[in-house]
């Protein structure tokens, strides 16, 4: 069968109109048109994934910054919550791990740039949505533009400012954006008076961003003030339904940027009151790409690697210019003085989250280990690093016919160009409902018609036409093209898929998969298994290939996440070469020990109990080394560890083990908590 699309339409580059961009002592320069961004004056994809920094440990805060460098990140996204700086009123604290500076430092030895959400409100599955309790107790409304309020805003950003002066990109520092409040949907006047106070503390950045979410018409912002930036979730644990979702729209080539589903629990679905966002002035942005999603007590899927490489694809070939990832590492919430810093139903929240893990499931666990979606959002993201300068200006272009995301049989495609050349995009996933077969599928790109593809299972991906490389013209290729180094072009093997490659005026090749190149004219190619592609990293001494490892480099030393001793691959500019590193490793025995009666009391102890009084066992634990994690398997309810009297780690069981760093429980009275499973929750196992 043959695909096509719509007719293909140029829209006209406007530049100058929205109130952003600025320039750095270096001569460099950030701007955003209508389209896309722009780095000194060329097309720019930045990556940004989100790590709170004061859900990390400062001692590893570097380290788990190189990490997300070495997935792709470009751009460090990070929540000041009010709440964890001036839990009482007048008494502010910045140090430790709630440093804010010396976490943008180290954002900045990383090789990373940064965007500061500063509030005041926030979300983040935050206590209050990151509101101290004291404010709660003033008689003023909250986000508003009345004067009790923006007094408390203008001292919290002041405090704010005080410590991270300097650091701005106009300034040389690596904070290139500026988030104003979240999910405030129908208040433009109090955004703009927020990007006003915050210029008057002294806050400047060339991007100035806001969530522009709400129903289908966009949240009312302040028009060429800020960038509204967008998202999607592969699923949804603050719906109140303890039911599977109907298959999600974030699965096909669906242009409407606006997600009404993000923060339904918080905003009202209010009418469009003739207000229309004029999405045609900005570039598509996303913040909020689902990463993973938090675990609440009564909504708890397991996301897959999938849910989160396919929602990406898809909106990269809806038109996305910037992929924003909430979370891409996951963390740990504190312990308050006066209460827990969780969302909870307690603190009038629709929500139980747990005390201390924000998780997240994301692509590095809140312990920095790797999960699926880590390698595969790679393969994306190397892309955009070594193509975002064409691919950014190329617009999306729809199917012939949308596919509903209930439809099961039909092809999901869709198309970027710039009329001459681009990429077709394939979706063959949809969460937790199985597609049928596609075969003999004849995607016909209007210039030229791509050879007959057979897609099964599980895949999503991207295919290349008309591409100039290396002086060669690329007419159409059935492998997916990940990143260049020198003359050699790499590519990833579709799962089902020969990988075949037609170059203007030569044979059409087609290669095994594997680490050996194959010459084309003056350049080379490389064409990867799909599985070892995702172990595929450009570091700071080069490009390197793990061996069933995700390698990173910290301080100038290559390191693998997984522990123990490892083997990799460098590209050496003709071949890889092989490299391995001993690493010793003595992994942790856990012992465990029943206990016939609780051992302890502790106000935390009621998470225990979420949904009602059950048995609840205890065991005292002991490891025999602070080395690698240690595994509690399921099923349970809530769990939760205590290390000399203090919780230390907290899980709602969602069907996945749950991993704890031994080096928190080695030297230490250990105790767990177990309480009996339940059954009033959603479920995925």
């Amino acid at each position: 069968m043959r695909y096509t699309f719509q007719p293909y339409e140029k829209m006209p580059l406007v530049r100058g109109h929205l109130n952003l961009g600025g320039a750095n002592p270096q001569g460099g320069r950030i701007d955003v048109n209508n389209l896309y961004l722009e780095r000194d004056g060329k097309p720019w994809v930045p990556i940004m994934g989100e790590f709170h920094f004061s859900r990390g440990s400062r001692p590893h805060w570097y380290r788990e910054l190189c990490k997300m460098k070495a997935g792709g990140v470009t751009v460090v996204a990070t929540y000041l919550f009010w709440i964890y700086h001036e839990e009482e009123e007048g008494r502010f604290d910045f140090t430790g791990d709630r440093d804010i500076r010396a976490f943008l430092l180290e954002c900045q030895r990383a090789g990373l740039e940064a965007v500061i959400r500063i509030g005041p409100w926030a979300h983040g599955e935050c206590r209050n949505g990151g509101f101290p309790d004291w404010l709660l107790q003033k008689t003023y409304p909250l986000r508003d533009n009345n004067p009790g309020y923006l007094e408390k805003a203008r001292l919290w950003y002041q405090e704010i400012y005080r410590q991270v002066q300097g650091l701005s990109y106009q300034e040389g520092g690596p904070i290139v954006g500026i988030q104003l409040e979240n999910e405030l949907v129908n208040n433009a006047p109090h955004l703009l008076a927020l990007k006003r106070l915050a210029q008057e503390v002294g806050f400047q950045a060339p991007l100035w961003t806001v969530t522009g979410w709400d129903n289908v018409y966009g949240a009312q912002i302040p028009v060429d003030e800020v960038l509204p930036v967008f998202g999607a979730y592969a699923d949804a644990p603050w719906a109140s339904t303890l039911e599977p979702l109907p298959p999600s729209h974030a699965f096909t080539f669906n242009r409407m940027r606006n997600d009404s589903a993000i923060g339904a629990d918080q905003i009202a679905q209010t009418g469009p009151d003739g207000w229309r966002l004029p999405y045609e002035r900005y570039p598509f942005a996303t913040c909020e790409l689902g990463g993973g999603i938090q675990v609440t007590y009564h909504r708890r899927p397991r996301i897959r690697p999938m849910d989160v490489y396919a929602l990406a694809l898809c909106k990269l070939g809806a038109g996305n210019n910037l992929p924003g990832y909430y979370m891409y590492h996951g963390g740990t919430n504190k312990l308050g003085r006066f209460s827990t810093l969780n969302e909870s139903k307690e603190s009038g929240y629709p929500n139980d989250c747990p005390i201390l893990s924000y998780d997240f499931q994301a692509p590095l666990s809140q312990y920095g280990e790797a999960r699926g979606q880590y390698g595969l959002l790679n393969l994306l993201h190397l892309f955009l690093q070594d193509f975002g300068k064409l691919f950014a200006p190329m617009e999306a272009v729809e199917a012939q016919r949308l596919v509903p995301p209930e439809d099961s049989a039909s092809l999901r495609y869709a198309l970027r160009t710039n009329g001459e050349g681009g990429f077709v995009f394939v979706n063959h996933y949809q969460r937790l409902h199985p597609l049928e077969d596609v075969l003999a599928a004849e995607i016909d790109t209007g210039s030229l018609c791509f050879p007959p593809l057979d897609v099964r299972g599980e895949v999503a991906f991207f295919l290349p036409y008309n591409l100039p490389l290396g002086g060669e013209l690329l007419t159409w290729a059935t492998a997916q093209p990940i990143c260049r180094e020198g003359n050699t072009l790499f590519f990833a093997a579709i799962p089902g898929i020969p990988p075949r490659y037609a170059f203007q005026g030569r044979d059409v090749l087609s290669p095994e998969p594997g680490l050996a190149p194959r010459q084309v004219g003056e350049m080379q190619l490389v064409t990867l298994p799909w599985e070892q592609a995702q172990y595929l990293r450009r570091l700071p001494s080069g490009l390197y290939l793990g061996e069933g490892c995700n390698l990173y480099q910290e301080d100038g030393s290559l390191a693998a996440i997984e522990e123990g001793s490892f083997s990799a691959y460098r590209w050496e500019g003709q071949c890889f070469a092989p490299l391995a590193v001993e690493r010793p490793f003595q992994p942790a025995a856990l012992t465990r020990e029943p206990l016939a009666a609780a051992p302890l009391e502790a106000p935390t102890l009621r998470e225990l109990f979420l949904g009602g009084e059950r048995p609840v066992p205890w065991q005292r634990l002991s490891v025999s080394t602070a080395e690698g994690f240690v595994e509690i398997p399921g099923p349970y309810d809530v769990g939760q560890l205590y290390a000399d009297g203090q919780l230390v780690a907290d899980s709602f069981y969602y069907g996945a083990p749950w991993r704890v760093p031994a080096s928190l429980l080695y030297g230490k009275e250990c105790f767990l908590a177990l309480s009996e499973l339940g059954g009033n929750f959603y479920r995925e196992f």
